[in-house]
Formats: structure tokens, sequence, C-alpha cells
């Protein structure tokens, strides 16, 4: 039977996972470019960003996502209902009371970030808390703490970071080539044409392919979060309440970010309008809710 740790020990692979895949990359586009450019020491400045951006992306993920949401710490005294809504379902769910943050922001979302148990932030917006009711306010908590049990937000988070930092390498490279920057030791004949050649569609492939991996793991892990939630509240109804006013308002968030809307419970940009499944950062609401309840949103 699924608990809400049935993913941690997958999920910490991933992560490690990830990591490695994300240097391998970098250091594949490195390579090519700095054949491409003819310089060799572009190698050495792509495999050292990438060391160290994987060890930043793990250590300071959290601070990183929580100033990009422009978060602020919650006073107990000012989000009491908040607090003790937090610290009854952590400890039901046998976890350390996680920072809580007040995202100032009219729009209703949330998300939990962090590496481990004892350093997971719990974000929530004031729209958030002006919209929901206690059952629904306890399964949207219930879904975040879900993210922290199963440690699904650490693979989460540090993709911000990785697949953001594969996007700003290949964009360096593509606006080179576009204002005419060649690198003095361009290599020339049919072997430089082609490495160029490889490492401007690397160059446009690689940020696509990492987004798209991006998107998949975002979607997977909202279908399990919610199914965690649910059995730590042993109340489906209040999470996919939630979720239906949530997927009902259209307003989106002030400070959304494409490298970070796969963290919230939601989508942070508004409804889908008629997007592709392939690059929607979250599951449609409906099917979500039918997965709780066992009908269709209305």
């Amino acid at each position: 039977m699924p608990t809400l740790y049935t993913h941690q020990a997958s999920n910490v692979r991933k992560t490690w996972a990830l990591m490695t895949v994300f240097l391998i990359v970098v250091i594949t586009l490195g390579w090519l470019f700095s054949q491409a450019w003819g310089n060799p020491s572009i190698l050495y400045l792509a495999v050292i960003f990438a060391v160290l951006m994987n060890f930043f992306s793990y250590w300071y993920s959290d601070k990183i996502v929580v100033k990009l949401a422009g978060a602020r710490p919650a006073e107990r005294k000012e989000f009491f209902d908040l607090y003790t809504t937090v610290e009854n379902l952590a400890i039901t769910a046998g976890l350390p009371l996680p920072k809580i943050y007040i995202i100032p922001d009219p729009a209703p979302n949330a998300f939990a970030t962090g590496r481990d148990e004892q350093h997971a932030v719990v974000a929530v917006t004031t729209g958030l808390l002006t919209i929901l009711n206690k059952p629904e306010l306890e399964g949207v908590i219930a879904h975040e703490l879900s993210h922290i049990g199963n440690r699904d937000m650490l693979v989460s988070t540090v993709a911000v970071v990785l697949v953001g930092f594969v996007a700003i390498l290949s964009d360096i490279f593509l606006r080179s080539r576009l204002y005419g920057f060649r690198g003095g030791g361009e290599r020339k004949g049919n072997a430089g044409a082609i490495l160029l050649v490889l490492a401007l569609v690397a160059a446009i492939l690689a940020p696509i392919g990492a987004t798209l991996l991006q998107l998949a793991i975002s979607r997977k892990r909202e279908f399990l979060a919610d199914a965690s939630g649910a059995l730590l509240t042993r109340y489906p109804e209040g999470l996919a309440s939630a979720l239906q006013k949530i997927g009902g308002s259209s307003a989106p968030l002030r400070r959304a970010s494409g490298a970070t809307a796969h963290l919230y419970i939601a989508n942070p940009f508004g409804p889908h309008r008629r997007l592709a499944n392939l690059f929607m950062t979250h599951p449609p609401v409906e099917a979500r809710v039918e997965a709780l309840i066992g009908q269709k949103a209305t």
C-alpha cells in the first residue's frame, strides 16, 4: 500500500541521476562549442560551471526559488490558522515543521521546496488563504508536505537551476553566432562545418529536451502528491475542492516564471488555454479531481 514515503528513495536516486545527466549534457555541449569556436578553454569553463551549478542547485536552490517567488517568512501571529494547519499535518506526517512563507499575491497557489525534510519550505499565496476553507487548505498543505515526505521537491528544485543553466549556455552560443562572433581558432573546411552544424543543433535541442524532461517530472509528481495528500488527511474531497477553486481562478501569479512553474500546486500562469499537453507543467485539474474522487471536475 502506498504511503507518504513510498517514492522517497526513488526520488533521491532521480536527483543524482538528473545531476549526472546534466554534467554529461553540459560537457557534451562544452566540447561541441569549443570545437566550433576552436577554443578548448570553453570546455574547461563549461565543466567548472557544471560542477558549481550542481553544488549550488543542491545546497541553495530553495533560497533561489523563494527569492524568485517574492516570498517572505510568515509570522505566526499574523497567519495563525496557516501555522497551526502546517504544524498539525507535519506532526501527522512525521515530518519536522518546514519553514513557512507567504507570497503577497491574489492568485491562489502554493509550492514546497528544499533539499530534505530538515531544510524544507512551504509557501502559499495570500490569495490562496482568502478563497479556501479549512478542509481545502488542509488538502493543499497535505499535498505540499507529501512532496517533502517523498523528497520529490528536491529533484524538481534542482531541475529549476540545471535546466536554466543548459538554456543559458545554449543561448550564449546561439547569440554569439547570430551577432557574428566566430572565435579566432574556429575550424575551417568540411569538418569545421559539420561541427558547427552539430553545435547549432545541440544548442537548439538541448534546452527543449531538458524542459520536456522537467515537465514530465512535474506532471507525474503532482498526481503522486495528490494521492499521498489524500492519504494524509483521509479526506480527498478537501484537496479536490481546493484544486477546483485554484483552477477556476484566471489570475496568474505576478512573479510567475517558466523556471519555477512546475513547483507550484497548479499552473501559475492561469488556466490552460489550448496548450499542447506536451508543454503543460501540470496535469489538467479535471484529471486530478477525477483521480482523487472518481468524478470529473465541474
